[in-house]
Formats: C-alpha cells, structure tokens, sequence
C-alpha cells in the first residue's frame, strides 16, 4: 500500500469553481484520482464538471465518504479551509495555496495538534504515488510507478528528480512536496518515517533549501533511525545570508541555515549528498547497484 494516497483515496476539492481549482480537479481525474466531490460556498446542489459540489466539507464527507482534501482557495481563506478539513474528519489535507499569511498557518497549526487529520503543506505541489493516485499540481506524465520516495521543500526540483528517476527507468513509489513556507503540516522526519516505514519504498530522495534547520533535523533521523539510502540535494548553495531564495522559508538567518552546514550535515549521516540537481537521479541509481 502507497503512503498518504492510493486507489482507495476519496478526494474533496475545495475551491473546485476557481479557475486554479477547476483546472487542476479536471486533471486529477484524467489521472484516475477519484474526485468525489467540491467546496464551494453558496453554490452546494450545483454540479461543475459533472462534480457535485457542497456548501461545506462536511457536507461533502457525509454525503460522499470523501476521505482527502485539496485546498485551492486564496490565501485569506486558506486557513480557514484546512481546519475545516480537519472539523469534518479527514485523514489527509494537502493546501497548494501560496502566500498564507504567517500567523494564520501558525493558528492553523496549533488547531490541528489535537486533531488526526494530516497536512501536506501549504504552498506545494502535492502529493502522488504514481498510477494509483495524484492529488495536487504535478505533472502525472513525468512519474512512473516504482520504489524510490522523493520528499522536497521545492516543487520545480520534486519534478526534475522525478523525471530523472523515470528516465532512468527507476519508479517513485510516493513523491511529496512538502512546501517551502516556514509553518507546514509535514516535515522531512515526518515524511522520512513514513517512507522507512513502507514497504513499497526502498530508497529516498530528499531536496531541502537553505534556511532553518528542517534538514538537519531530517539528517540526525537518517543516522539514527533509518535503514534505507537517502540520496540529497540542498537548493541555494550560492545565495547571500539575508537573501530570501524563492521561498519564505529560504532565508540564511545569522549564519545559520547556509547550503554548507545543511550539506555537511547530511553527508556526517550518511545521506549520499549530491552539489548538482542534474545528479540527483544518476546517484540514486548508483546507490542501488551496490
């Protein structure tokens, strides 16, 4: 069984009548996702796409047995979204918007402490494991069903890890972008673990950015709880301290959070660092031979 989504994966899309909602619901079903259903407040009893749509995810749960969310709503809202998806029960809520303000993420993160409802993100691509399920913004034609974990703070190199590694013809058996703000619902340890744990996965590819200390977290994991290889990458080796790199989590902050503490980290734990994006799929397939 894939991690976090499979065939059995009941999607509800919240914001499923905006334009990034509307698109994006479309394609996950070209996918094969199963899209049970959308949020749209003021418009439930109406259908979109031949999708019926809800006033309120709860809604939406109870009538349809909705088990997942995706949250395209803007950024004022967001938050507010995502709780919502926890109130109504779901395992799984994965929030692509970009540009939540800060101190609402951290409202809605303390909201679900207590709750059992996982979160992917926000301001991420999503998550996939390849021919069984996509929820999310990534491309479905770059992946191929497989053994290999990718777990990255950035979007556009989850899909060129991902397109390497299908090139290669080495399959990912989930891929999950996490996100790249400094407040999100899943870490690197979190998504390492799940990844030790699956059995359907043999090997890791993790991309982390400058800023924080996510990925030395997730090296003092490697070292002490997992068995299977981690081949890495970190974003921004070149970046000035005090520049922000692209993401509001990719700051260099009093000299801590550079590309060299986190690379170094990482190679002290035994993960197979790489200097190049373009090596990330060639040192992973490397590391299989042996």
């Amino acid at each position: 069984m894939a991690i976090l989504v499979d065939r059995s994966t009941r999607v509800v899309v919240q914001g499923i009548t905006g334009k990034e909602g509307s698109f994006h619901a479309a394609q996950m079903v070209a996918y094969g996702t199963k899209i049970v259903a959308g949020v749209t407040p003021g418009k439930g009893g109406t259908l979109h796409e031949g999708i019926p749509v809800f006033d309120t995810v709860a809604d939406a749960v109870r009538e349809t047995g909705a088990n997942a969310s995706v949250i395209y709503v803007p950024p004022p809202f967001a938050a507010d979204a995502i709780m919502e998806s926890a109130d109504a029960g779901l395992a799984l809520a994965v929030c692509i918007t970009e540009g939540i303000p800060a101190l609402d993420m951290v409202r809605a993160f303390d909201y679900l402490r207590d709750r059992s409802t996982r979160l992917v993100g926000p301001n991420c691509p999503g998550v996939i494991s390849p021919g069984k399920c996509k929820i999310g913004i990534m491309p479905g034609h770059i992946h191929k069903e497989g053994r290999v974990g990718v777990v990255s703070r950035s979007g556009t190199l989850t899909y060129e890890a991902v397109h390497q590694l299908t090139n290669l013809g080495l399959g990912q058996s989930t891929a999950i972008g996490i996100g790249g703000d400094p407040v999100i619902g899943t870490n690197f340890v979190d998504a390492l673990d799940l990844f030790e744990k699956d059995p359907e996965t043999d090997a890791v590819v993790m991309i982390g950015e400058i800023g924080g200390t996510a990925e030395e977290q997730a090296a003092d994991f490697v070292k002490q709880k997992m068995t299977k290889p981690v081949v890495g990458f970190i974003a921004g080796q070149t970046a000035p301290p005090g520049r922000r790199m692209g993401h509001a989590g990719a700051i260099i902050a009093g000299g801590k959070g550079t590309a060299a503490e986190k690379m170094s980290a990482m190679e002290a734990a035994g993960i197979h660092v790489v200097k190049s994006p373009a090596d990330l799929g060639a040192r992973l397939a490397e590391v299989l031979k042996r």
